[in-house]
């Protein structure tokens, strides 16, 4: 803009400001020109924000070639603001992506309290629905129970079965998630935990082989630990392969994710013939342990519920 700074109702100095007051014109090159004094309305028109000053009469070239340096200038500043608006909408994607990913940390957290870890992650990655679709897999489902613990409780105050329990959860939860099983769910002394889905592994025998006999000998030092205090507390573990229908199953407002089927049950009734500090696995899972296991025969035994004797194994260290 060329602008004189004496004209009729306003100057040209009080153009010159309202222009730089306002964002959309506030880097238009200005220049001044007057007949007056060019000293003293130099240092006016610089204090208003004007970028240039002329004294008439104009000389042509000197303004051809003042108005092409500035509009040289104000092309580096139009690509400046360019880039500053592009690396503000850049900043408005990545916290928008930040809050996204702050969100799903969230989300996570939340589901870790209710789901295994690696079931919470799963369920996150698919989207929630595919992977709580009910469906059947091969699974190797474990039982494991605490020997002792109705009597313990008979006997002990409410206070010391909630620290031994704590004791006990503290102890073998971080092998469930070391040997990447997945937690069906505490059952009061109760621990259900299986192999093979939400995430499929190739030996699912082998690590929930390994994770009980790591239980085992974790619980040693809690077992001496408790006896000394009086209470007489085993470890006792069944282990069932077999195909299960998994799935979240439950009612509107809550459901578990867990597994149903016989496999889960015949578990369950290995685990009850478990004395403690052993366990006890089924035929199918036998056929799946290589000879790095130290497994020895049972027999058949006659399980609850069960019309036909069971073929049973011992699982040492």
């Amino acid at each position: 803009m060329l602008l004189d700074i004496i004209m009729p109702g306003m100057s040209g100095y009080e153009v010159c400001r309202r222009l730089r007051a306002d964002a959309r014109t506030s880097l238009l090159p200005v220049v001044l020109v007057t007949s007056l004094d060019p000293h003293e309305e130099r240092v006016k028109g610089i204090e208003c924000g004007a970028d240039d000053f002329l004294s008439k009469p104009i000389h042509q070239a000197e303004l051809f070639a003042r108005v092409k340096s500035l509009l040289r200038v104000k092309s580096l500043q139009d690509e400046v603001r360019r880039q500053a608006d592009t690396l503000a909408d850049l900043n408005r994607q990545l916290e928008a992506r930040v809050a996204d990913q702050v969100g799903e940390i969230g989300r996570l957290g939340q589901l870790k309290r209710f789901f295994a870890p690696r079931l919470a992650e799963a369920i996150l990655a698919s989207d929630e629905r595919s992977i709580l679709a009910p469906h059947r897999r091969e699974i190797c489902y474990v039982f494991v129970d605490l020997r002792g613990f109705t009597a313990f409780t008979d006997s002990a105050e409410p206070e010391e079965v909630e620290a031994a329990l704590s004791d006990y959860h503290a102890a073998m939860g971080p092998l469930i998630a070391l040997h990447e099983g997945t937690l069906d769910r505490f059952a009061g002394d109760g621990i259900l935990i299986f192999f093979n889905d939400p995430i499929q592994v190739s030996d699912p025998g082998a690590r929930a082989a390994r994770m009980t006999l790591a239980m085992q000998a974790r619980f040693a030092p809690l077992r001496e630990a408790w006896r000394r205090q009086g209470y007489e507390l085993d470890l006792g573990i069944g282990i069932a392969r077999g195909y299960a229908t998994l799935g979240a199953f439950g009612f509107e407002g809550r459901v578990d994710y867990t597994a149903i089927g016989a496999v889960v049950n015949l578990a369950a009734r290995l685990c009850a013939e478990a004395e403690g500090g052993s366990i006890v696995i089924d035929r199918r899972m036998r056929a799946t342990l290589d000879e790095s296991f130290n497994v020895e025969s049972l027999g058949a035994l006659q399980l609850r519920g069960y019309a036909q004797p069971v073929p049973a194994f011992r699982l040492r260290a």
